[in-house]
């Protein structure tokens, strides 16, 4: 498995943050080179996530610790089922297990409600797309996990697509003005970069159209019925996602006025965890 840098870095800041100069408590208890066992218990259904940041972290403090995996990410699991089970050095497996534990739950936390948005809309072209409403630092994992839900990451950062919101156009001067100023931009620095606009209404929407040289609309806080108009007016011309206010009560009936993806930020930001636990076996 490719292991990314920046993933890597963020596990060796968590594990300085939490050991610090040592697991005092189990240098206390539990005599040096000690070998055991624990399991990773699962206690309510989820779909799993973070098996393989689990994986990077024990090769990252400890590659003596073996592994036995049961479940792999995107698997469903339900209560009693074991992930996996790690076996060798006590004090590496009880150093890192409040790690293993907060990436394994935030991250499962955030598939499962991932999955069941995209459930919600079976049957329908719209995908569902995460935003920037991240923890900081830890967007690589969340937008991970994201796509071990069956969703689909939006940009990354503010660096790799230019993405025009309504405080960009109004402090630019318009729409029009904002969309040549931002051709006049990557055309200067030589970037290749998609452009998308925030439409806040249908009269924005009729003017992006004329003015064209875009990649996608967002319909932000559109009704579902201008919404529905909305993606009729642009007919295939440009990409359309649905932005504002999107949750499991709605998100059907964005999905049923044509858009192409549904971007919703409770996806990362609004999450409860997973509860599991790491049990020793004896």
């Amino acid at each position: 498995m490719k292991r990314p840098v920046e993933i890597e870095y963020l596990i060796e800041l968590a594990l300085n943050e939490d050991i610090g100069d040592g697991d005092q408590t189990s240098l206390a208890t539990i005599p040096l080179n000690t070998k055991g066992k624990s399991k990773l218990l699962i206690k309510e259904k989820c779909v799993l996530a973070g098996v393989d940041v689990v994986k990077m972290i024990y090769a990252i403090y400890d590659k003596s610790l073996k592994m036995n995996v049961f479940f792999n990410d995107g698997d469903k699991v339900m209560p009693g089922d074991v992930a996996f089970t790690v076996e060798g050095n006590l004090h590496s497996i009880l150093s890192t297990e409040r790690l293993t534990l907060n990436f394994m739950q935030r991250m499962s936390g955030i598939a499962t409600y991932t999955n069941y948005m995209v459930s919600l809309i079976d049957g329908y072209k719209a995908k569902i797309l995460d935003t920037r409403k991240t923890t900081p630092c830890l967007r690589e994992v969340e937008k991970w996990a994201v796509r071990i839900g069956g969703g689909t990451n939006h940009r990354t950062g503010l660096y790799d697509m230019i993405l025009i919101k309504d405080n960009h156009i109004d402090f630019c001067g318009g729409i029009e003005k904002s969309i040549n100023a931002t051709l006049d931009y990557l055309n200067t620095t030589g970037k290749d970069l998609k452009i998308e606009i925030e439409a806040r209404n249908l009269d924005d929407v009729r003017e992006m159209l004329r003015i064209g040289n875009i990649h996608r609309i967002m319909l932000d806080n559109f009704s579902p019925s201008d919404m529905k108009e909305a993606v009729a007016l642009i007919n295939g011309r440009f990409e359309t996602e649905a932005s504002g206010g999107i949750t499991e009560l709605n998100i059907r009936s964005v999905a049923e006025t044509g858009v192409d993806f549904i971007s919703i930020g409770a996806l990362t930001h609004h999450i409860k965890s997973v509860d599991m636990s790491l049990k020793a076996e004896i």
